[in-house]
């Protein structure tokens, strides 16, 4: 039988401002039994962001301590703020049968799972770069250099996308939204079905005389 605490594990990348944010709650709102694996970091919350619910913000010197004492599954500095996905979140939460969405980028993605298995690699594509240089202007979040080293990084990610078991295209909002729900749901369907078998296979083993 499936046991709690088996719960799947989604690990979704993508360049920033390809509409991961927006997309990710409006899958969770529509699917039920996923939860967000809120990380951590020590840059300061944007208007719209919610401590412990978008991010855990922490200081850099809570942040280092952290590091030392190995609490993170992996972490990275980006521009000068770093960013990580604590071991304890890991746990507690996949021993409550839940299934986990890890928002972290293509070199996170590596070191998660080379510590866990298995993990359902998901990556988010922008239309364009020139779509993905709009996007980034628009949020008014960036300087014109910040938007170029993130469009560099984008370019290097879109290389890594190809180990991930999916890749969808961000055009349409609506589209993005059905295909990532089908890709958790074929892969809960895919964990049933496993679960299935090695309990009918181990009813039907033959008993030895």
């Amino acid at each position: 039988m499936e046991e709690k605490g088996e719960g799947l594990i989604f690990i979704i990348s993508a360049p920033s401002g390809a509409g991961k944010t927006t997309l990710l709650r409006r899958v969770m709102e529509e699917l039920s039994g996923l939860r967000f694996s809120v990380s951590y970091t020590t840059r300061p919350p944007r208007a719209n962001e919610r401590d412990g619910e978008d991010y855990h913000f922490i200081s850099p010197s809570l942040f280092q301590k952290m590091v030392e004492r190995d609490e993170f599954l992996e972490w990275a500095e980006v521009l000068g703020n770093r960013y990580g996905t604590a071991r304890k979140n890991m746990h507690l939460l996949k021993s409550e049968g839940i299934d986990l969405i890890l928002d972290i980028d293509t070199q996170g993605a590596k070191r998660v799972v080379e510590q866990i298995e298995p993990t359902i690699l998901i990556y988010i594509l922008p239309p364009s770069l020139e779509s993905l240089r709009e996007r980034l202007t628009k949020r008014g979040l960036d300087s014109p250099e910040r938007i170029q080293f993130r469009l560099a990084n984008a370019k290097r990610d879109m290389e890594e996308a190809r180990r991930y078991h999916y890749v969808i295209l961000n055009d349409r909002i609506e589209e993005t939204v059905e295909k990532l729900k089908a890709i958790i749901m074929a892969e809960r369907c895919r964990k049933k079905k496993n679960a299935l078998l090695e309990e009918k296979m181990n009813q039907w083993e033959e008993p030895h005389g």
